[in-house]
């Protein structure tokens, strides 16, 4: 192999990873597929966040988006040409019961995952199925939501209708996308569907989703052979804006929130006390065994990392009287998000110690810029590789301090509609022209597919 670099970044191979590591791309559904108003589809919660006037930043929606719900082969082969063994995508609820339960289920909609599960198969991707992320039958928010425990039941006999029609070929199952995006992005800070803003409801709905993963569990095994599940977290690692005790204790009741709240419960240790005693009248209503259940064993944790946090001390400032700092003279992408492969390092070492999850898999990590497509018709995303590059060395460092990190999956296969931003912001190792659908590999994803070839890197 040539290993010669003409740039400062390491040199990185496939090799330094296990044979069995999982490399591949992952995808949500109403950020890709389009079809919303197709085949029996019901409205979704962000149909309707979409429909409101000053929700999202160029006035779009996911109506069409990529059309990957009538181009999902090409799809499927883009991904295998990049030398992808594994598909992370998410199955949207309201296309298999439109009002989010039901006695039957829509044949169409089962019958295009089963499609698209058949396609990854044939072209030798590995189905890691994501049964929520985030879009919600809005017949069922119309109800209360996620802060209404009768969500939970329906998610599980959702859950249970949609493993037991796929799960002799889907192994891998994810029951929630980032629980906290789902109750605080969009339930508190009102960025996201359904658009709310109150902290009551936001723990509310956290203890549900949570809730929800706990219950699902058992019944995906129930129809599953050999069913491997857990939950995909987006997780930060924080640092303290200075040195002093203020700022030290103000990262503490922000980690409390933005990461404990979810890594206890589900790792048996019940809300952190602290945290819940800083929220007061506005912490959840917990049932008995409710605990129990969300701590229910998984077989791996999925974590999403973007970014760190630089957290400092602010009294009377938001729930936790704190506010996020940003650091000067630090390399950002083009959405503000600093730039930090040693973040992930920090990030998983510190999961390990503090967890001890038997398998991490990097459910997502990924970049946006603003890619300038070139007179040749060639997206020379630089930045986004130099990214791509650094954060892969990183996964090989975790790797070689014996964390058992065993898969990395790209954010994302494809720009998309990237939920409150609309389509500004690119994440994707193609390009699509969203007038055209027009489909165009950058150089990200051209070195993606040169490292998993092992051909130059």
């Amino acid at each position: 192999m040539n290993n010669t670099r003409t740039d400062d970044l390491p040199v990185i191979e496939r090799s330094d990873f296990a044979a069995d590591f999982r490399w591949g791309c992952s995808t949500s559904s109403y950020q890709i597929e389009g079809g919303t108003d197709q085949d029996g589809r019901g409205e979704s919660i962000w149909d309707r966040f979409c429909a409101s006037p000053g929700r999202i930043r160029d006035g779009s929606s996911g109506a069409v988006a990529c059309d990957h719900y009538h181009r999902w082969p090409a799809d499927l082969d883009l991904a295998r040409s990049l030398g992808t063994n594994a598909y992370r995508f998410s199955i949207a609820w309201p296309r298999i019961f439109a009002d989010g339960r039901g006695k039957s289920p829509n044949q169409k909609g089962l019958d295009f995952y089963s499609r698209l599960v058949d396609g990854m198969l044939e072209r030798g991707l590995e189905p890691w199925a994501t049964l929520y992320h985030w879009d919600l039958p809005q017949a069922l928010q119309d109800d209360g939501g996620w802060a209404n425990r009768d969500t939970v039941s329906a998610f599980v006999e959702y859950s249970d209708t949609v493993s037991r029609h796929l799960g002799d070929r889907i192994k891998h199952w994810i029951t929630h996308n980032e629980p906290w995006c789902t109750a605080f992005h969009g339930n508190f800070e009102g960025v996201h569907a359904p658009g709310l803003k109150d902290f009551k409801t936001a723990l509310q709905v956290s203890h549900h989703v949570l809730l929800s993963h706990g219950l699902a569990i058992p019944v995906i095994r129930r129809n599953v052979v050999s069913a491997r599940v857990g939950a995909a977290l987006s997780l930060h690692p924080l640092h303290a804006a200075s040195d002093s005790a203020d700022d030290a204790a103000a990262m503490r009741r922000h980690d409390g929130l933005r990461n404990r709240w979810f890594l206890d419960p589900l790792h048996g240790r019940g809300y952190p006390a602290d945290v819940w005693a800083l929220v007061g009248n506005n912490a959840p209503v917990v049932q008995d065994g409710d605990l129990s259940v969300i701590a229910t064993p998984t077989d791996f944790l999925g974590i999403n990392y973007y970014f760190p946090e630089i957290v400092a001390d602010a009294p009377g400032k938001g729930v936790m009287s704190t506010r996020i700092i940003e650091a000067k003279n630090v390399e950002r992408t083009d959405f503000g998000w600093e730039v930090s492969p040693e973040g992930m390092v920090t990030l998983l070492t510190r999961v390990a110690k503090d967890y001890q999850p038997a398998e991490i898999y990097l459910t997502e990590n990924g970049s946006t810029y603003d890619d300038v497509i070139g007179q040749d018709g060639q997206i020379d995303d630089v930045q986004r590789r130099r990214y791509l590059v650094r954060h892969l060395a990183a996964a090989r460092e975790i790797v070689r301090l014996g964390i058992p990190v065993k898969g990395y999956f790209a954010w994302s296969l494809l720009d998309n509609f990237e939920w409150a931003e609309g389509y500004i912001r690119r994440f994707g190792l193609t390009h699509v022209d969203f007038h055209t659908q027009q489909r165009r590999v950058k150089a990200s994803g051209k070195w993606y597919r040169s490292f998993l070839r092992g051909d130059v890197t």
